[in-house]
């Protein structure tokens, strides 16, 4: 497939688009996603199939932010910004062409089309046509409460100085804290020449605090996040004070650790933010425009055992309040329950439209993209691995010398190999099926089909984990994953002690 770059050539951006505006500049409150007229999106995709493209979308997008950081007590950011425009996807056989403006103007809107068309035509001629009648299609909304635009700055100055406060009274070790604040309101229009015309207003609030304690090991730190697809009602559901305190106790303990051992052991995963491991150790494997690359090691395997029996994974973007939630994709297509992988047999991949109709298959709505600037590609939502029938407390009453990682961090995966590296966070020893003394400066190091068939307990305490942004190929979306207690049987702990 080939992709022809055309929006260099597209209409330079209107003296306002785009531009940062005031603390106080918003939205009147009401669900709309009307960014275009009716008549304008049926003149660009009219004059889009007129220039010789097969298949024609407009994806426009008008997103407001807003954030307050504060640094060793003092405020160090309040920022404001609005950011709006359109990309313009034209398809001819395998060729794209792409183009996008700031302009919302007809005269612009028709000027990037058929910059775009002409890219994908490449000299050849197709026959003009029209736009087929309208297929409408809709999803359900996340409802928001509380609009974060109308609560003032000071209420969120107030909360990162109440997390601020909160996390210094724990203890006097805890010498430097950080805390955020952001909420983002993105709106989005969707329209094709197959007929689709969808959209969606998607609010996402998040609050982050990280503490620092300096001991006897040199300084440790210790990080909360909360984050959901509400508004400022996600403060009525949760107290700052309470997450800096738990950031600020996790700091100190990982004063009070030791290095963590070397060699191969039992894992245990605790809820929550294991999913990560999920997300990068086999989720991108499944994405379908890996497995059509070669680049997965799930490739071609579709019906076979790739799992133990206790492992369902599900990919689901209606999960109501949660990060990876929407109601439709960057496509205009319905926000799904997918499972990809059910008691161990691989089931299907994730699709986007470009993807889906190369195989003349639905979309499973996977497709996702950055902002208007960007082309679309196959993403997760919020993906996670299904809870089982066993109590915590049993998976790890069976592990007589293993390690409990409470929290994972970030890291590194082979897509096409499945081989990862992960930093642990938070993570205890276990012995005697007890979780015993803390340890840290350690990684975890496996390969995610490996893990996947190692997997002998799951828990029945399900949770998501914090919210995250996936990165690929250039492009960050806002992304969920969760997991319950799991044990693998054998995995490598890489520490630093002797």
């Amino acid at each position: 497939m080939e992709i022809l770059w055309a929006s260099e050539r597209a209409v330079e951006a209107a003296p306002n688009a785009g531009r940062p505006h005031e603390t106080g500049e918003s939205y009147d409150g009401e669900v709309t996603t009307e960014l275009l007229k009716s008549q304008d999106v049926d003149a660009v995709l009219a004059a889009g199939r007129r220039a010789g493209a097969e298949f024609v979308e407009i994806f426009a997008e008008d997103v407001e932010r807003r954030s307050v950081n504060l640094d060793d007590r003092r405020i160090e950011n309040l920022a404001s910004s609005r950011d709006r425009g359109v990309g313009i996807r034209a398809l001819v056989g395998d060729r794209i062409g792409f183009a996008h403006t700031s302009d919302l103007s007809i005269d612009a809107l028709v000027d990037a089309v058929e910059t775009a068309a002409a890219a994908a035509v490449g000299g050849t001629e197709s026959a003009p046509g029209v736009p087929d009648p309208a297929v409408v299609v809709s999803g359900n909304v996340q409802p928001v409460e509380v609009r974060p635009a109308e609560v003032p700055a000071a209420d969120k100055v107030a909360l990162v100085r109440a997390a601020d406060e909160a996390a210094r009274a724990v203890d006097d070790a805890i010498t430097q804290v950080s805390a955020r604040y952001a909420e983002t309101r993105r709106r989005i229009q969707i329209a094709n020449s197959d007929g689709v015309r969808s959209g969606d207003d998607q609010t996402r609030t998040l609050f982050s605090v990280t503490a620092i304690a300096t001991g006897d090991a040199g300084q440790q730190t210790g990080s909360e996040t909360i984050g959901n697809s509400v508004g400022f009602e996600l403060f009525d559901r949760n107290d700052v004070t309470q997450l800096a305190t738990s950031a600020a106790n996790r700091a100190l303990t990982k004063v009070n650790a030791r290095p963590a051992p070397s060699g191969t052991m039992p894992v245990v995963i605790g809820p929550g933010s294991g999913g990560v491991l999920f997300h990068e150790a086999c989720g991108h494997g499944l994405e379908a425009d890996l497995v059509r690359k070669g680049a997965s090691a799930f490739a071609g395997r579709v019906g076979e055992q790739v799992a133990s029996e206790l492992v369902t994974i599900i990919d689901d973007g209606t999960m109501a309040d949660e990060w990876g939630r929407f109601a439709v994709d960057d496509e205009g297509q319905p926000a799904a329950h997918n499972v990809l992988i059910e008691n161990g047999v691989l089931k299907d991949y994730m699709w986007d439209g470009l993807r889906a109709r190369a195989e003349g298959r639905p979309s499973s709505g996977n497709g996702r993209r950055q902002s208007y600037r960007h082309l679309p590609m196959v993403r997760m939502t919020n993906t996670y691995l299904a809870p089982g029938d066993q109590t915590p407390q049993e998976i790890i009453a069976g592990v007589d010398d293993g390690v409990y990682v409470a929290r994972l961090g970030g890291g590194q995966v082979n897509t096409a190999s499945g081989d990862f590296v992960f930093g642990m966070t938070e993570a205890y020893m276990i012995k005697d099926g007890k979780i015993d003394e803390p340890i840290r400066e350690g990684q975890l190091i496996g390969n995610g089909p490996k893990v996947l068939q190692m997997i002998d307990a799951v828990g029945n305490d399900f949770e998501m984990g914090p919210p995250g942004t996936c990165g690929k190929d250039g492009q960050g979306v806002p992304v969920g994953d969760g997991v319950p207690t799991l044990r693998v049987t054998e995995m490598t702990i890489g520490g630093t002690s002797a």
